[in-house]
């Protein structure tokens, strides 16, 4: 059985019952990339259901590889674009935690507005979330981190609260190349309130 799910309408919200075998709070990785974390979690925690979200399906073959291999059923992956999944693929009030680690920081000036993260995009996730769901963030890319805080700054629902230091040993690939070239990076937690 195949963990990339077959979206059979992108107009309709997913029944997320209906992806895995069994019934748990279910976490989001919005960019999975080669799913070093998404693996890696989601083997630490057999208790909560994953889904990885990867629009370019090279990406999603590894990431479900890996997971096979590991034997993780708490895994399923979607392949669209991560602003378009969270508008409308999500269930409201669906999930206990989105992960976002390391989004493409669309370095020019001019390109900022292809930037995921944005005041709007906060209220999309707003209603995904569960009460007291959170937002972990990642990124080596210092202007797009300064964007990322004010904009869960503006919105008055979230609440920044300290990143679990046990979520911080789960390191994506692109997080590893830059500790391997100390490039620093940056994280910051936010709850709904």
């Amino acid at each position: 059985m195949s963990l990339i799910v077959p979206l059979r309408t992108i107009v309709d919200p997913l029944l997320l019952k209906m992806l895995f075998p069994a019934e748990r709070a279910i976490q989001v990785e919005l960019g999975a990339g080669d799913g070093s974390f998404l693996a890696a979690y989601a083997r630490a925690h057999p208790e909560w259901n994953f889904i990885g979200v990867e629009r370019l399906l090279g990406r999603l073959r590894k990431i479900e590889k890996k997971a096979k291999r590991a034997g993780l059923d708490n895994v399923r992956l979607v392949r669209i674009e991560a602003d378009y999944f969270t508008r409308y693929l999500l269930p409201p009030n669906s999930v206990e935690a989105v992960h976002i680690y390391f989004p493409d920081p669309w370095p020019k000036r001019r390109h900022w507005k292809n930037r995921l993260i944005d005041s709007d995009f906060t209220v999309a996730l707003l209603k995904v979330l569960i009460v007291g769901g959170a937002v972990h963030l990642r990124t080596d890319d210092a202007p797009y981190f300064a964007q990322m805080i004010d904009s869960f700054a503006a919105n008055p629902a979230f609440q920044k609260f300290e990143t679990p230091e046990e979520l911080l040993h789960f390191v994506t690939d692109f997080e590893r190349g830059f500790h391997a070239r100390n490039v620093p990076t940056r994280h910051a937690s936010y709850r709904k309130q």
